[in-house]
């Protein structure tokens, strides 16, 4: 059951379409683990289906001296993740590969791609109606409310009522609500944070020829501002990332005071915010002054220039928080009365799709006692 008239209205038709590599994440995590096995999933299927994509590769620049720890700890992340082809570069390298990036090492991680995953999810809803008899994804199925009964759960939408034994959530922004409207007593909060883009002009177009990203901060859970080539033509610059009063609000003034209310009301929020609060000013002031955001570019391109960058789309990403502040950065699953809720499935769970798909199945074949 999808809430929205057509499937990824919100993070998944809003991403930056990466096909991510799996190099960032912590070795023998789930996100380590299915982003490398969901990739290589993920690009076969894309042949398989002809659906458009380009494995294209990408560079991670260092910049700063001060950088290069941090960049070799994401190299050896990859190395234990069993990313392939990737290699450190020099300064010389980068240039080979992006000419008009500036940096004194870097990583090339030659199994990045850029999709579209609107297309990958209209995909996936065309092979479950052909595939397996009586299955359907049903849209404009927003879920109100469950009802618990021994051997099964009612499903009430806005214009319907439906009769499970099992239920699977997967809500991604409203993963949370979707739990607790079911019964169960979670702990986390999702808060969103929407991430604005810029996209190149004709003539900053020249500058880029696929993707370049900076070396993360490994203080914060975002990836910094960065260079994506679209699959369907165009490249983004971004994204930011900034706490948003609407979970759902795809422009900088949207307000719910829902969204609002549930967020002050988590005591997790303000130990967040207590301890990133230079970050979320530094963050703000991009947002909203296209000088500082170009400024933040132009560490991976000094030669970019404002008429090089025009504002464009923003995106929305649902961030797990635990009571004491901390981000959930892994795949979180909890358990109620028949029912299976996803509660956080961070990125790169587009990329991961299909193993995170293989996941819950198996978690739920135990579970529900289904063999």
């Amino acid at each position: 059951m999808e809430k929205e008239a057509k499937v990824a209205a919100h993070q998944t038709g809003h991403n930056s379409g990466v096909i991510h590599s799996g190099i960032y994440y912590k070795p023998g995590s789930y996100k380590a683990i299915n982003c490398v096995a969901g990739r290589r999933e993920l690009v076969q299927f894309a042949k398989e289906h002809n659906i458009p994509h380009d494995i294209c590769g990408k560079i991670i620049v260092a910049t700063e001296e001060s950088e290069l720890a941090h960049m070799n700890k994401v190299f050896n992340n990859g190395k234990a993740n069993d990313v392939e082809g990737i290699e450190l570069i020099d300064a010389k390298k980068i240039k080979e590969i992006e000419p008009y990036c500036e940096g004194i090492a870097g990583i090339w991680v030659p199994c990045t791609g850029i999709i579209d995953y609107t297309d990958v999810a209209n995909k996936y809803v065309e092979l479950i109606h052909q595939k397996f008899n009586g299955s359907k994804v049903l849209t404009n199925q927003e879920v109100k409310s469950f009802v618990n009964h021994e051997d099964k759960v009612e499903v009430i939408t806005q214009n319907n009522k439906y009769t499970a034994k099992y239920v699977i959530t997967c809500g991604g922004l409203q993963a949370d609500r979707l739990a607790k409207a079911q019964g169960k007593k979670s702990d986390t909060e999702i808060v969103g944070f929407r991430g604005d883009y810029y996209d190149l002009t004709d003539k900053g177009m020249k500058k880029v020829k696929n993707l370049i990203y900076p070396v993360p901060n490994p203080k914060f859970p975002f990836l910094g501002v960065h260079y994506t080539r679209m699959i369907k033509g165009g490249t983004e610059c971004g994204p930011n990332a900034v706490f948003v009063f609407d979970r759902e609000g795809y422009s900088k003034t949207a307000f719910s005071a829902k969204d609002t209310l549930n967020a002050f009301t988590f005591g997790g929020t303000w130990k967040f915010f207590k301890k990133h609060w230079r970050f979320g000013m530094d963050e703000y002031r991009g947002a909203f002054s296209k000088p500082y955001f170009l400024k933040r570019l132009q560490k991976l391109i000094p030669s970019l220039e404002s008429d090089d960058i025009v504002s464009s789309r923003c995106g929305i990403r649902a961030m797990a928080l635990a009571p004491e502040g901390e981000v959930i950065d892994d795949f979180k699953i909890e358990y109620s009365h028949r029912a299976i809720h996803v509660i956080n499935s961070p990125s790169p769970a587009a990329t991961a799709s299909l193993a995170y798909g293989n996941e819950i199945a198996t978690i739920s074949g135990t579970y529900f006692k289904l063999g």
